[in-house]
């Protein structure tokens, strides 16, 4: 069995705008390691200027959100194949803050999944629990459950990332156990139809606590919220996984 590629991925939400692009070049000049794939994920205002400035780097570009329409009359959306036009090489489908603002379903979360593999993209799938449903003993119930729904019947490590995110963990300083996470993680393995396919963890990784995380069986990496908008924070995240 291959093993999983280790994959930084930088989460930029809705933050950045074009006076920021200095921030990815200066990560793509700091950092190379041919062992970790790097991939910054900016707002879609900024996909098309940042995958021209890293042109050459080897740090890629991804997409936050897709359609699962190649065109048509979806105002405000922006479909994979335009992403991938616009010079993406992946993008994040089912964040939590997707499935919970925007309603996403992980039956939604599939067909994007699918649109962006058909246009050449890499879906980075997310799964996580809330707060209410660890509290209930419900954590591996539900993120077992949103992965076999979110996957879609052509999900192989060539086109497809898994990232882990507790929900109560995205951006509140706190971060599940070793053992809570190892947990996660090894039921996901578990669970995928390809055992080359890379797990990541998110939620509030930062760089006094990603050499713990990435030294846990099964996490392959991370998705990374706040901490990927500076350089050097990023920086020191990817020389932990490269060491790890």
């Amino acid at each position: 069995m291959n093993t999983p590629r280790k994959l930084a991925a930088g989460n930029w939400k809705m933050n950045g705008f074009r006076a920021d692009l200095q921030e990815a070049r200066n990560l793509a000049s700091d950092f190379a390691d041919p062992s970790v794939d790097i991939v910054l994920c900016p707002p879609a205002t900024l996909v098309g200027a940042m995958a021209a400035a890293l042109v050459g780097s080897g740090v890629r570009v991804g997409g936050q959100d897709c359609h699962v329409k190649p065109a048509g009359a979806h105002t405000g959306d922006i479909s994979a194949a335009m992403l991938a036009d616009a010079g993406a090489r992946y993008v994040i489908v089912g964040h939590s803050e997707r499935r919970a603002d925007h309603g996403e379903t992980s039956a939604i979360v599939a067909q994007k999944a699918t649109a962006a593999q058909s246009a050449g993209l890499v879906a980075i799938i997310c799964v996580g629990e809330t707060e209410a449903e660890r509290d209930a003993g419900k954590t591996l119930e539900v993120v077992i459950q949103q992965l076999v729904a979110s996957l879609p019947e052509t999900a192989q490590a060539s086109n497809t990332v898994v990232a882990y995110e507790p929900v109560w963990a995205i951006g509140t300083g706190r971060t599940p156990t070793r053992d809570q996470i190892a947990q996660v993680h090894d039921s996901l393995r578990d669970h995928l139809p390809d055992g080359a396919i890379s797990l990541l963890y998110g939620g509030s990784v930062k760089p006094s606590n990603a050499a713990e995380i990435f030294a846990i069986p099964n996490v392959d990496g991370a998705l990374v919220g706040g901490a990927s908008l500076k350089a050097d924070d990023f920086s020191a995240i990817i020389a932990a996984l490269a060491q790890a």
